[in-house]
């Protein structure tokens, strides 16, 4: 299936059929240093640790991309894969399920040629009972980490002129809002990424409780060092200038309130405090409602602060260089995606969905088209899903490269096989929204 979607898309098409064929001949010269970026969200779904192969990129995918980028390089170059994946995840338990080191080991027998690894994570996060009790500190990028302030180019700058309180990845709520006011907008970003001259971006296709959708543009999160410096979502409700919940009720209030007050205190890292919360937290879900029914921590199709996050650092992928400043329009870094949709994830993705065997493979040069073909695929309406429409949005640095109308689709399946705009929306696959976002971003 991964042959078959560059055969498609005419990669080399000179030499197709023939041992000399290289379907990234013309992306990838010789001595160059290319970066994978999978999705190592978690080991497992959530609450099911048996079950992984609808949660993270399969090595099965990975394995023929790294063979033709090898071919690409004829064996002088590097190949690095990265990631920084959920804090409290499992990496060893990640890496032995997608077959990562197995790849690693067969290249350096047969070949002597390393196929690095890198966990980009920062810190490691004890989690215990849902209480995050203890961070263990990691090796990270071994070529560093880059600041990146974006300023007016920022996504976030539209929103400046009402006071907002950033909610990050942790307890510390201020660290979050210490990157992101007065006209700051900055990103700690890991260099090997940056630095790489390709970028292939292999996303899983799997729904999101924050962006309805998680594929090239949100996988960018996993090049972060340290995801506090990311905001998820804005205290409160709509009414009060929030996103955290939908609407402001007095049991949202008060929820609001209370887990405030609670994570600043946990932010300390106060054993008493940590105690307290694993003992009281599932009182409180029965008090405020469980997350598989009820809206909170912006995850709901309103949230109006992830999806600029996201769409913030696509932009300094793109443009971003190791002096942490932007370069030229025309310098855009080279990049390909390959979404491994063979079992996808629908429902309450990106960890606690249901498995979805929808048996594609999505290949192609643009990550923003990839990842409106997806959506399209799926049943989704991109017009409603903010990281979509508003890639399109002008700007000195653009994230998109078609415009919607113009996207060609080649398939092997007719049904697919047209313009991106005349699919039919009943030939699609009809995944499930999450609970919070169902009755909105379908078509």
């Amino acid at each position: 299936m991964v042959r078959l979607s560059l055969i498609q898309l005419g990669l080399d098409d000179k030499n197709s059929g023939d041992v000399r064929w290289s379907p990234f001949r013309n992306l990838i010269q010789p001595g160059e240093t290319v970066f994978i970026k999978p999705n190592l969200i978690a080991e497992s779904v959530q609450n099911d640790p048996a079950r992984w192969n609808f949660v993270i990129t399969h090595g099965s995918i990975l394995r023929p991309i790294i063979d033709y980028i090898y071919k690409a390089l004829s064996g002088e170059g590097k190949i690095i894969i990265g990631d920084g994946p959920q804090t409290d995840s499992d990496m060893n338990l990640i890496l032995n399920r997608s077959g990562i080191p197995s790849i690693q080991d067969w290249y350096w027998t047969q070949r002597r040629f390393e196929i690095q690894f890198m966990d980009l994570r920062n810190e490691f996060w004890v989690n215990r009972d849902g209480v995050i009790v203890d961070a263990v500190k990691l090796p990270g990028d071994p070529r560093g980490n880059l600041i990146f302030n974006l300023g007016r180019e920022s996504y976030f700058s539209e929103c400046e002129q009402v006071k907002r309180t950033y909610y990050g990845a942790y307890y510390d709520t201020e660290e979050t809002n210490r990157h992101h006011t007065d006209g700051k907008h900055e990103y700690l970003v890991c260099r090997t990424p940056i630095e790489a001259d390709v970028f292939i971006n292999m996303p899983k296709l799997k729904t999101h409780k924050k962006t309805g959708m998680t594929l090239n543009l949100k996988n960018l999160v996993g090049i972060n060092a340290n995801k506090n410096w990311l905001p998820h979502y804005v205290l409160g409700s709509p009414e009060t200038g929030g996103d955290q919940f939908d609407r402001r009720r007095l049991r949202e209030k008060l929820e609001g309130s209370l887990v405030l007050k609670v994570k600043k205190i946990l932010s300390g890292k106060h054993k008493w405090a940590q105690s307290v919360a694993r003992k009281t937290r599932t009182l409180a879900y029965r008090a405020f409602g469980g997350s598989d029914d009820t809206i909170r921590s912006g995850n709901w199709h309103g949230n109006d602060t992830c999806w600029r996050m996201a769409l913030d650092l696509n932009t300094i992928l793109l443009y971003g260089d190791v002096d942490g400043r932007l370069k030229r329009k025309e310098s855009q870094k080279r990049c390909f995606s390959v979404v491994d949709g063979v079992i996808g994830m629908d429902g309450d993705g990106p960890r606690a969905g249901r498995p979805f065997p929808s048996g594609v493979v999505i290949a192609g040069r643009d990550p923003l088209s990839v990842d409106l073909v997806a959506a399209k695929l799926i049943g989704f309406a991109y017009q409603k899903i903010p990281i979509l429409c508003r890639a399109f949005d002008e700007s000195p640095h653009p994230i998109w490269a078609f415009a919607y109308d113009d996207i060609p689709v080649i398939s092997n399946e007719p049904l697919f096989n047209k313009t991106l705009k005349d699919i039919n929306p009943a030939d699609t696959l009809h995944f499930r929204p999450h609970f919070a976002w169902k009755n909105h971003i379908e078509i």
